[in-house]
């Protein structure tokens, strides 16, 4: 399992909006499992994508937990900051 972090210009929902456009059923196929205003939780192909965002004083911190999705997670991550 790895755990990353990135910093965005977008606010917690829109952050949370793209990482169900990117990793969801309609492009990577993952589930959405849990979703929220700050977070959503993705299962699928033997790994899972955990994804949170809160408000910070320059933007917002998007923290991901992965296991098997890696390489995808860290394309998301540059197409954040």
């Amino acid at each position: 399992m790895a755990r990353y972090s990135v910093e965005t210009k977008w606010g917690p929902e829109k952050a949370v909006e793209m990482a169900i456009a990117y990793f969801g059923e309609a492009s990577l196929g993952l589930e959405v499992i849990e979703q929220g205003p700050c977070c959503a939780y993705f299962e699928g192909g033997g790994g899972h994508i955990y994804v949170t965002a809160g408000a910070g004083e320059k933007g917002t911190t998007v923290e991901l937990e992965t296991r098997e999705w890696d390489y995808h997670v860290r394309r998301f991550m540059r197409e954040m900051s």
